[in-house]
Order: structure tokens, then sequence, then C-alpha cells
């Protein structure tokens, strides 16, 4: 079974620095953040038009890189769950986690018995359409699947403890612009308010031995954010580089025009 590169940079590093894939469903992208030498990738199926299709395409791709393949699912469905599982991603994000019962619900999903609830499918991407042992499979599976609820909320907030302590669940992830809209506070990511929580979450986290993760949107901000206690990165999204590089470079091209 393909290892969890995002695990053991967690276990070697402390940290572990991923991108998230919204637009650019090719076959060069895994091997593109092989060679920016990251550990994770996130295939967001929650605000595009991926289907699939796509994803099956770039984690049967990412399968030949040492990048962990993760996706975001659109929402807390089993099939998505365990679907994209059997597809070979090694990690599932869920957007809008917002009590315990929800995350339990995912790692229900997400894991085989007797963690979770999870169906056996075998022979297909998951096992690299290899004949396995199912008993050392699944203790395999168990241990390098990834599970990461995003706090988008408020609601999420004041049930923080207890979703962080269902066995099972990896990773707090902050989507910080929900969670500023369910603030009160939307886009204004300064605020003293939206701070204090993010450093909650961080801090929740470490204290359940969970790790902690947000996508910033500079490096300014990935600082500041790392250090309240963010130790999981997600550098921007692929469409968002990619028109930010390519304004930058017009607007050199045309500064430089005789």
């Amino acid at each position: 079974m393909k290892s969890n590169r995002f695990r053991q940079a967690l276990s070697e590093k402390g940290m572990a620095v991923g991108h998230m894939i919204t637009e650019f469903a090719c076959r060069g992208t895994p091997h593109m953040l092989e060679v920016a030498d990251l550990d994770f990738a996130l295939i967001d199926c929650e605000h595009t038009g991926l289907g699939v299709g796509d994803v099956a395409d770039l984690i049967g791709w990412f399968r030949a890189t040492s990048v962990a393949p993760f996706v975001r699912v659109p929402q807390l469905q089993y099939h998505f769950i365990a679907r994209t599982l059997d597809l070979g991603a090694l990690g599932i994000m869920v957007p809008n986690v917002r009590n315990a019962d929800e995350a339990r619900a995912i790692v229900d999903a997400a894991k085989y018995a007797p963690l979770g609830k999870r169906g056996v499918g075998l022979g297909g991407a998951n096992t690299d359409y290899r004949s396995v042992v199912p008993t050392e499979y699944i203790r395999s599976a168990n241990q390098n699947t990834t599970v990461i609820c995003q706090i988008e909320s408020a609601e999420a907030l004041d049930d923080l403890e207890a979703i962080a302590s269902v066995p099972g669940v990896d990773v707090l992830w902050v989507g910080h612009f929900d969670l500023s809209q369910s603030m009160g506070i939307v886009g204004e990511l300064d605020h003293p308010a939206l701070l204090d929580a993010l450093r909650r979450v961080a801090r929740t986290a470490r204290e359940h031995g969970l790790a902690a993760g947000v996508q910033p949107n500079s490096i300014e901000q990935t600082r500041e954010w790392m250090e309240l206690g963010f130790n999981v990165i997600s550098c921007s999204n692929d469409k968002r580089l990619y028109s930010k590089a390519l304004s930058s470079v017009a607007a050199e091209v045309r500064q430089n025009a005789p």
C-alpha cells in the first residue's frame, strides 16, 4: 500500500506542507508537486467542477509519486467518503464539521471495523489492483488514512473539544473565510476574534495530539498563523497561483515594452 508522506512528515518534521488543486486536473500536476517537494495534495470537490473521473485520474497519477493525495468531498455523505478512498485517496477532508456526531460519522465512513463502518472493497485502486490479505490491508488502511475535519462555524467552535476527542480524527482545519462569515466578521482575517479562534483551534488540536491545518493567503499570513500553532499548511491553490504569477509576468512585460 502506498505510504502516506503527510503522516511521515508530521512524525519526522512536526509539520506538513501541501497544495490545493481546484482547476488543473492534468497528468503533469502530481509530478510538479513532487518536484516542489510537497507532502500532500488536496483535490477540491466542494468549490470546483472536478468530477469523479477527474479525481480518479489525479489520484492514479499521484500514486506514482511520493505526494499523498487527499480529497475534499462536497459534504458529509458516506458515498462521497468511502468511494473516494476506494479510488485510492489517502485522506479525506470534510467541510463544515459542526459537532462531534458529524466527526464520528466521518470516521465511520473512512475507517474499517473496528474503528468505523466502511464497506470493504478490495482489488481496485485502493490496493493498487493487487490481491491482498484482507486483515492486513484493513489494519494498514486504518492506520494510513488521514481524516481532516474543517472547522468553519461558530457552532463548531462551541463543540471543538468534543470534535477533537473523536477517535480517528487526525486534523482540525480552519476554513477561515467561512468561519469569519459565521462569526459575523466575513473577510476580516486580522480581526482579534478570528485570531483568537484560530489560536484556540491550534491549541485544542495540540492538546489532543492532532495536527492543525489552514490555507493562508500570503507568506506573511503563513508566518503569523504558524506562530499561532498551525503545523499543516496548504500553499494556496493552483488557480490562484497561476493567475497571480501570470498577472505579474504580463505586467512586467508591458512595463519593459519599448
